[in-house]
């Protein structure tokens, strides 16, 4: 299978290496019910959902969970290319900004962006500390944590989802920037200490990924 990272003109926080990195380690385990947290513009999302239809036909779920747009809690830095939607490309700066006038990463345009597979997604608006604390995860089988990375906001996520879904054997949570020390140390603080109180192996994939099998 030929697994390309698609960015659709969009902002992503993976670029074409890791991206295609990424697919190829979702394509590995072949998940049916895949959660994303930490949606951003959609990009992802879409690059799975295709892959997922490929794999499973429409016999897949797709659940994204991001602030769209809401504040921040006190434990977090909102990221600049969220609070300022800058392109160096002029032309993708025209399209989005001045003929469209869209912000990507608000859940109208993701919703829009990810229509196509309406039947298989679904998007929560909100906090994940608070959102993963009602949210059903017993299907869950493949998680790509991506959002808040703060240790607090890691940390707590990580629990949550482990909660949740630790009697799902074989599951994975994917978590990103786990080696990106020299700007998010948040990140893989949280991620050790996880892995240590629950007596979990981590997988470090290319000093990036940090995979959890469950």
């Amino acid at each position: 299978m030929n697994l390309t990272y698609k960015t659709y003109w969009r902002k992503t926080g993976l670029k074409k290496n890791w991206g295609e990195l990424f697919l190829n380690i979702v394509n590995e385990h072949k998940p049916k019910s895949f959660l994303e947290v930490g949606v951003f513009c959609g990009v992802t999302a879409r690059n799975v959902c295709e892959l997922l239809k490929e794999i499973h036909k429409s016999e897949f779920k797709y659940t994204g969970v991001d602030l769209f747009g809401e504040k921040f809690s006190q434990d977090e830095i909102a990221p600049n290319y969220l609070n300022e939607q800058k392109f160096s490309n002029p032309l993708k700066n025209l399209f989005y900004n001045f003929l469209l006038r869209e912000n990507l990463n608000s859940y109208e345009s993701v919703k829009k962006f990810l229509k196509q597979f309406s039947e298989n997604v679904t998007l929560i608006k909100g906090n994940s500390n608070v959102i993963l604390r009602n949210l059903d995860l017993k299907d869950i089988d493949f998680v790509f944590l991506d959002g808040g990375h703060s240790f607090e906001t890691v940390f707590e996520d990580l629990n949550l989802i482990y909660n949740k879904i630790s009697s799902n054997r074989g599951a994975v949570i994917l978590c990103d920037d786990y080696e990106d020390s020299s700007y998010i140390t948040g990140v893989k603080k949280a991620v050790d200490k996880f892995v240590e109180t629950n007596k979990l192996k981590l997988i470090l994939v290319q000093k990036r990924f940090a995979k959890i099998v469950i």
